[in-house]
């Protein structure tokens, strides 16, 4: 045979190695994108299933760094390698033009069969491609573990260098914020919605203080030591509330938390009426908790004490109001009613598109109920946040314009704003920043 011959059939079992190599190359792009794409929650429930190959996938990502080390270097092994095949094919058969042509060749072929088409396949089917490369993946990172690891080891130390700092309490909050990510991608019908608002009010659970959502001291009914016992039986019975607390004094000196169902069992036991009853002695002994408990916290603690009423205190021990199990879950829920409730919500939407609001009504459920952003950070309720923008107590007719909104005060008692018009932000606003 000629040298001719051998000569081409050199040139064909490259150019069959170089094709093999983008093939390899792909699997690399491909199954980094997969893995990287693959959804944690269903692999979760793949896990639960008995699935072996999502054991894998997960315990591949929980190593995300030693995984990603393990294919970049090995996708630019080959790579290189093919880079270099082809530099040597193209130089043999152009000469040094042969270079170029290469670099240029080998640019196009990579981009387009060992990048893009992979990845783009892996962007579609991330789950299912993941599931099924999991196996080979974990075999090569075994074998590239120890350069793999060593690769970390430098580009850590290059950071730290650098003033970069790895922060697993910033990796923890990134995880939080694509949760809530993907909690408001939930949109759609009604009943979506709702579960929308119900999954926001878990996350922010622990962010939410319990002054923020507790009923204020000057709305607490509640019971004077000194009263007759028939006058408390009566307020009791009056009340739409099952528990109410018991001071004596003065209403900052509460001694105990009167439950309705003990009243009873104390009068029936007795034998003798409510008269030789002694208030003081039938009453629970109070919980106390400062006011900047969180939701989540106090939530653990009413599971743990078997307990649905607290009483909230400032830094002073001043009494501030209460909170329930209730008013918790309704962060969650949504407005709780039973048949002992008031049917009324604080907020009249009106036919131009404003709505009536009671100053009393809280940000959070204007933020839930109508999807305001408002901020809370300074003020509990639309009121509060209307005394802390405007720096003063305004008069009733004074308008207001900030973070987008439109709010005039329609009515005042004393120092409380008792009565707004809002404007949302999508109608449109004739007021100033300052009052009118």
């Amino acid at each position: 045979m000629s040298a001719e011959y051998f000569l081409v059939t050199e040139h064909m079992v490259v150019i069959g190695f170089i094709a093999l190599l983008i093939v390899v190359s792909g699997f690399f792009s491909g199954s980094e994108t997969a893995l990287t794409a693959a959804s944690n929650p269903r692999m979760h429930e793949l896990v639960r299933n008995q699935s072996r190959r999502a054991e894998v996938v997960l315990a591949l990502l929980q190593r995300k760094e030693r995984l990603i080390g393990s294919i970049l270097l090995g996708n630019n092994l080959v790579n290189i390698f093919a880079s270099a095949l082809a530099t040597s094919l193209f130089l043999d058969a152009f000469g040094e033009a042969g270079i170029l042509y290469a670099t240029g060749a080998m640019t196009l072929v990579v981009v387009i069969f060992a990048e893009v088409l992979p990845k783009t396949y892996a962007l579609s089917h991330a789950d299912r491609m993941a599931l099924a490369v999991a196996p080979m993946m974990r075999l090569i990172v075994s074998l590239l573990r120890p350069f793999a690891t060593s690769i970390n080891f430098l580009v850590k130390h290059s950071l730290k260098v650098l003033g970069v700092q790895l922060s697993n309490a910033q990796v923890e909050q990134e995880r939080e914020e694509e949760l809530r990510g993907a909690i408001a991608l939930h949109t759609g019908e009604p009943d979506l919605r709702q579960e929308q608002q119900m999954l926001r009010g878990i996350l922010d659970l622990d962010e939410v203080e319990v002054d923020e959502v507790m009923t204020h001291r000057r709305n607490v009914e509640m019971l004077d030591s000194e009263t007759s016992n028939e006058s408390l039986i009566e307020a009791v019975l009056e009340s739409r509330f099952t528990r109410l607390p018991l001071f004596e004094g003065e209403p900052e000196n509460i001694v105990g938390v009167v439950h309705e169902k003990a009243l009873l069992r104390a009068e029936h036991s007795s034998g003798s009426g409510f008269s030789e009853l002694s208030i003081t002695e039938i009453a629970g002994d109070p919980w106390f908790i400062p006011n900047t408990t969180t939701l989540l916290e106090q939530l653990q603690a009413f599971r743990e004490r078997r307990e649905h009423f607290a009483l909230v205190v400032d830094e002073y021990g001043a009494f501030l109001g209460i909170v329930t199990l209730e008013d918790i879950l309704e962060e969650i829920v949504g407005e709780i009613e039973d048949e002992h409730d008031r049917a009324f919500h604080g907020v009249k939407p009106q036919s131009d598109g404003t709505f009536i609001v009671s100053g009393s009504v809280t940000l959070r459920d204007l933020s839930r109920d109508f999807d305001w952003r408002l901020p809370d950070q300074q003020a509990a309720t639309i009121a509060g946040l209307v005394l802390y923008e405007a720096r003063s107590i305004p008069k009733a007719g004074q308008v207001f314009q900030f973070h987008g909104f439109r709010f005039e005060v329609l009515r005042r008692q004393r120092h409380q704003i008792t009565l707004l018009r809002v404007t949302p932000p999508q109608l449109p606003t004739n007021a100033t920043s300052n009052g009118e």
